[in-house]
């Protein structure tokens, strides 16, 4: 039965009619060279954001922004605490990758966007299989980078838990991706040799084509679009690539959403403030101490932490919004701690920090970290006590683990026999 006033051979007005794109820009070369880019770049999004997951460790079960996401969540294996950037290395390339791709992802939908009103639009089961992939891609790939970038400025207007859609959001977008690739590699290839649409050429395409039936006078030549496109692409790496690399090359990145840090032993990046967290030069005055329990339980000032034996060693702060510092660090060992609190064997722990009703309030880390002689109860940074907003009293340093695990504030520290 056909539906009133539909008609599969004639299209409604307005953007289902052919005759309705008429950029000259459109064809076959452009959009299988932006489809090249992505086919290479959108997998290493993928690859780095896995290996984000393993670096976060959720299954020991009380990281910061950390939950349980079976049943996609699996290892290979063990996070590894060398080299001590690896973390700042494969979070950097994420986040510095995915703000490169966004001009050739926004052109790369818009070059194909007369597809998504095909008339009729649905022709068989195959056809109507195919549409709803590319939906599920379209949208999950809009979800990513969206949800990406908002992550990047810290601004969460979502009720959803950021980490656990981000992660499910990456299958289910790599899973339409592959699918929709695997359709079109052979059109990427035969659009990749269609000479006669590079750069300056238009020629008037059919109905199944990508160049319009009837092109509107250009006012750019394609040469002048892929120019546009690698000049913004290039602005984003170079935020990307400023804020992960630190350092002197944070210069690049002038766009930093944190502004520029001020100068001096403590003018590093900070993503929460003392006063964003409701901590006070009150609260951890003389008064505040380090809970300790393991196989006893005892406190510490921060007085007898400085008593004991002291280590200094260069380590990085790698967060997942992607940027990075390299600071010297310097305190007390955390498995000289745990020693103390009677746990000699391979153990875990959960860092607390007087902060409370917050995602960064509490991180465990693992037995490796545990052990490293580099993981860090730091007391003192660049030679000078830590500042509030650093983490005052004291906060976990710890080699190659994501920024947010290193606690700030830290009240209490739980260390836990790894049994085996």
């Amino acid at each position: 039965m056909r539906l009133p006033g539909f008609d599969p051979k004639r299209p409604p007005p307005g953007p289902f009619r052919a005759g309705f794109w008429r950029s000259p820009l459109r064809g076959r070369w452009l959009t299988a060279l932006l489809g090249l880019i992505l086919l290479i770049g959108i997998p290493i999004l993928f690859i780095t954001g896995l290996l984000s997951n393993v670096a976060y460790q959720p299954r020991l079960g009380a990281n910061s922004l950390g939950t349980n996401l079976r049943p996609l969540d699996f290892y290979l294996f063990t996070w590894p605490t060398r080299p001590v950037w690896l973390y700042a290395l494969t979070e950097g390339m994420h986040v510095t990758i995915g703000l490169t791709l966004i001009p050739v992802l926004l052109v790369k939908l818009w070059s194909v966007i007369p597809r998504l009103f095909e008339w009729p639009p649905v022709r068989s089961p195959a056809h109507l299989l195919e549409r709803l992939s590319l939906a599920l891609l379209v949208g999950s790939v809009l979800f990513e980078f969206g949800t990406g970038i908002l992550d990047i400025q810290l601004y969460y207007p979502f009720s959803f838990s950021f980490v656990p859609a981000h992660y499910y959001g990456g299958w289910i977008c790599i899973g339409a991706f592959g699918a929709h690739s695997a359709l079109k590699l052979g059109t990427m290839r035969q659009g990749l040799r269609t000479r006669g649409e590079v750069m300056d050429g238009f020629s008037p395409g059919g109905p199944a084509s990508l160049t319009a039936i009837s092109p509107a006078p250009s006012t750019m030549s394609r040469r002048v679009l892929l120019g546009t496109v690698g000049a913004g692409s290039l602005i984003l790496f170079l935020q990307g690539a400023g804020e992960s690399l630190g350092g002197p090359f944070r210069f690049l990145s002038f766009l930093a959403p944190r502004g520029r840090a001020p100068s001096g032993p403590l003018g590093f990046p900070v993503n929460q403030t003392a006063a964003a967290a409701e901590v006070t030069s009150a609260s951890v005055g003389p008064a505040w101490r380090l809970e300790l329990v393991g196989a006893r339980s005892l406190q510490l000032s921060r007085e007898q932490l400085l008593m004991m034996p002291q280590h200094t060693y260069d380590l990085p702060i790698a967060c997942v919004e992607g940027w990075s510092t390299t600071q010297r660090w310097t305190g007390v060992r955390l498995r000289d701690l745990a020693a103390l609190a009677g746990v000699h064997d391979a153990a875990t722990v959960e860092s607390i920090s007087i902060q409370t009703g917050s995602d960064f309030s509490a991180a465990t880390l693992g037995s490796e970290q545990v052990a490293d002689e580099q993981s860090l109860l730091a007391l003192r940074v660049n030679g000078v006590d830590l500042s509030l907003d650093h983490g005052f009293p004291a906060r976990v340093i710890s080699p190659a683990v994501p920024g947010v695990h290193c606690t700030k504030w830290v009240t209490k520290m739980a260390f836990s026999p790894v049994r085996t």
